[in-house]
């Protein structure tokens, strides 16, 4: 975001002026996290998710390495070698269970961002790029999470890995040699372990990239903000350092505050028992979930039943799951109302509070046994769901009135603005 008003990155030692002129790198820390980035004043805590996540992502991948110096991706001695890490390792619990309570973190946060995005219309123009690339991270962090579930080798990673990959199969035509080049066979095994870690170590560092390219996009515009104004003087602006570094700062340390209340007293509060027993191929687990942050969209899955015509209830089921995520994809053009934020649009707000409670619901019949009267209840969520997005959505954008907008970010602030008053609109 390039404002007249920036404050120019201008090196003083002779150093930092030599490294400028070859390498920029100061000069780019400056503009990207420094006094020379400029963002809306009125940003609030739901703003801080954001930088949350790069925090969590970086917990992710400190851990993850030292974790994989000491793992063993071979399907007879994985699970012991999760116990010598547990048992053996110096501080290796420790790693263990940051790493495994970071990942549930990780999703904690995004959701409350993504969330935040849908509620303030962080996916509107020009900010369309940054949310897709958003929705490609979310996908990336679910194949990361899922082949790192399936890491330990206990009963429930090799069942959530024979159940998850055999929905490939219900693709026509290349549905069954994908799941077996997935698998590396015809079942999971050794062959499967081994790929599942080698993505799940690789797909850390594609994340970072995406990161960058998310960071980037969003400079381009600048930040979004709860009125949905546009930045419009200087007044509406402070440097990112140090107000919101700050601000990000105390907020991060109350997040990292939670994880080691977490760690260090419920480590295995959201873990499955069933994951603590050596995976067994001839043992079947009587109710077979994958971890909770899947748990929206395998209720989705599980809410076609019936065949409709000739498409099988298993494709559609997949072909849902899908297209639950996919879809928001299409959010910059599905809503077409003006107004960005929902505080300024009363029939939205409504309705997204029906989501929530929607998701909140697929949430809840996710993990909770495929039969009545969780099925029939997913369904109805499920439905709803994707009439939001598709019908709801386009609808209320087209017909709603809007509440009246503030001037600008400073007159929503503080009151009447007067020198943005004499500054054109954009």
């Amino acid at each position: 975001m390039s404002f007249p008003w920036a404050n120019e990155y201008k090196p003083s030692h002779p150093f930092m002026q030599w490294m400028d002129d070859r390498l920029p790198l100061p000069r780019l820390v400056y503009n990207s996290v420094g006094a020379g980035y400029p963002v809306p004043r009125n940003l609030n805590y739901w703003w801080n998710f954001g930088f949350m996540a790069l925090v969590c992502l970086i917990i992710q991948i400190v851990t993850g390495i030292i974790l994989a110096m000491h793992f063993a991706a071979n399907d007879t001695v994985a699970f012991d070698s999760v116990e010598h890490i547990m048992r053996d390792v110096n501080w290796g619990w420790l790693m263990r269970y940051v790493h495994a309570n970071g990942a549930a973190a990780f999703f904690v946060v995004v959701y409350v961002h993504i969330f935040r995005g849908f509620y303030y219309g962080s996916y509107k123009a020009p900010r369309e790029m940054v949310w897709l690339l958003g929705v490609v991270l979310f996908l990336l962090m679910m194949a990361t999470a899922f082949m790192g579930y399936v890491l330990p080798w206990g009963q429930m990673s090799f069942w959530a890995a024979k159940v998850i990959t055999g929905l490939f199969s219900a693709i026509p035509m290349v549905g069954e040699p994908l799941q077996q080049w997935l698998l590396g066979g015809f079942a999971p095994g050794n062959a499967t372990l081994n790929r599942f870690f080698s993505l799940h170590y690789l797909l850390p560092f594609v994340i970072v990239g995406v990161v960058v390219l998310h960071i980037w996009a969003l400079h381009i515009p600048g930040s979004s903000n709860p009125t949905g104004v546009p930045v419009k003087s200087e007044s509406d602006t402070v440097p990112f350092f140090p107000y919101f570094i700050a601000k990000d700062g105390w907020t991060v340390g109350a997040f990292l505050f939670f994880l080691a209340a977490v760690t260090f007293y419920a480590p295995n509060m959201l873990g499955h028992p069933d994951n603590y027993i050596p995976a067994n191929p001839m043992s079947t687990p009587a109710h077979i979930v994958p971890d909770w942050y899947f748990w929206p969209f395998y209720a989705i899955l599980r809410a076609f039943t019936t065949d409709f015509f000739f498409i099988p209830a298993k494709l559609m089921g997949v072909l849902a799951m899908f297209g639950s995520i996919l879809i928001w994809f299409l959010l910059p053009w599905l809503d077409k109302s003006p107004v960005r934020s929902a505080s300024y649009r009363p029939l939205y707000r409504k309705f997204f509070y029906v989501l929530l409670v929607a998701m909140a619901v697929l949430f809840y019949c996710g993990g909770a046994p495929a039969e009545e009267p969780y099925v029939v209840i997913s369904q109805i969520a499920a439905a709803y769901y994707f009439a939001h997005f598709l019908i709801i959505l386009p609808i209320v954008s087209a017909i709603e009135r809007p509440d009246p907008l503030p001037y600008s970010i400073t007159e929503a602030v503080l009151g009447e603005d007067e020198s943005a008053a004499l500054s054109p609109a954009e």
